[in-house]
């Protein structure tokens, strides 16, 4: 048994119920731009070694809870966990980021690729019951994952790419094996996030990083389609809550209204997109998540204050919609701690104008 929720704005918000302000927290709020979080890795002695000890993952996830008055808590992992569990051998290499030592390039490797046994996954499970134990109701907990086509991307480029040009490749010259690729990872998304919600995640988050990399079109039936199949399959109520889903698409704006038919219950926006167009062309069937420019914490105090304002006036009356503040991105590492303070006081103060 988990305790009650002391705060459950931000799950009241993205289910578009009436809250007293816009709950806020920023994507990558467990990370590098806190000392406490680097002194945790360094005792851990690698990324991997922080994300696969439930113990250091429940002890970052809860600094920028024990920092700040955040109203949800994220927990701390990464979404290349799925390939990993598959065998793909995954490696954090300093200064390059994520590499894996089997990428899928051939009709054989692709036909081998099969849905992961979970148990393999399971320090992740362990780290959401613990983190989720640890809160004592104080905010609630995200789980998530990758999106099919994000985690597809390293699982076929072998690592970031800027051109994405061995999966786009594929994706033209042999699309069926792509979509084995994305059926298999879709699969294994759903079961994944299923599991963290058995475990204790009280909603979840697909993140779509590389989706705005697509043409037109080719989002629909590469991205948004397996993302779909993710949603069909999951958990949406559990232990008598219902379990809010967002879908972020990292360029995604164009396609707000087909992401708002997904079937999520909030869609997340990056900084390029408008707030109040974005209520226009979804009529609030959905909660909006975003959407200040992670570099606007660079400024000024006056600077970062007048900001959030304007995100949060371009949203407007709140009504009948939902909006849940955060950064249009994850947040910078070189980020002042102080700036993120100014930043979530002022969300708290002046939202309270747009609810009423």
């Amino acid at each position: 048994m988990f305790a009650s929720l002391k705060n459950d704005t931000f799950l009241r918000a993205l289910l578009r119920q009436k809250v007293d302000y816009t709950p806020v927290w920023l994507m990558r709020q467990a990370g590098r731009y806190l000392a406490e979080y680097n002194a945790t890795r360094q005792k851990a002695g690698s990324f991997l070694g922080l994300a696969k000890n439930p113990e250091f993952a429940c002890e970052v996830t809860l600094q920028p809870i024990d920092r700040y008055p955040l109203d949800a808590a994220i927990l701390f992992s990464d979404i290349l966990m799925i390939p990993d569990a598959m065998g793909l051998g995954l490696d954090f290499v300093a200064g390059e980021g994520p590499q894996f030592a089997h990428p899928l390039r051939t009709e054989a490797e692709i036909a081998k690729l099969a849905v992961p046994d979970m148990e393999k996954l399971r320090y992740v499970f362990d780290a959401v019951h613990l983190i989720r134990q640890s809160l004592d109701g104080r905010v609630p907990l995200i789980g998530f994952a990758g999106s099919p086509w994000t985690i597809s991307c390293y699982m076929v480029e072998g690592q970031g790419s800027k051109e994405y040009r061995i999966i786009k490749s594929m994706m033209y010259a042999q699309p069926d094996l792509l979509k084995r690729i994305l059926t298999i990872a879709a699969q294994s998304t759903a079961l994944y996030l299923n599991e963290q919600i058995k475990a204790g995640a009280q909603a979840v988050m697909i993140f779509d990083s590389w989706g705005g990399v697509l043409a037109d079109g080719k989002y629909q039936e590469f991205s948004l389609h397996y993302i779909k199949m993710v949603l069909d399959q999951l958990i949406r109520h559990h232990d008598g809550q219902a379990i809010p889903a967002i879908v972020f698409t990292k360029g995604g704006g164009l396609w707000i209204e087909e992401i708002a038919n997904s079937g999520c219950d909030a869609v997340g926006l990056d900084w390029t997109m408008s707030l109040s167009k974005a209520r226009q062309l979804t009529n609030d069937k959905v909660a909006l998540q975003g959407n200040i420019d992670p570099m606007a914490l660079f400024g000024t105090e006056q600077a970062i204050r007048q900001e959030v304002r304007r995100v949060i006036d371009d949203f407007g009356m709140v009504g009948n919609g939902g909006h849940v503040f955060n950064l249009g991105h994850g947040i910078s590492q070189f980020t002042n701690p102080d700036h993120v303070a100014y930043l979530i006081d002022e969300v708290h103060e002046y939202s309270k104008t747009k609810h009423q």
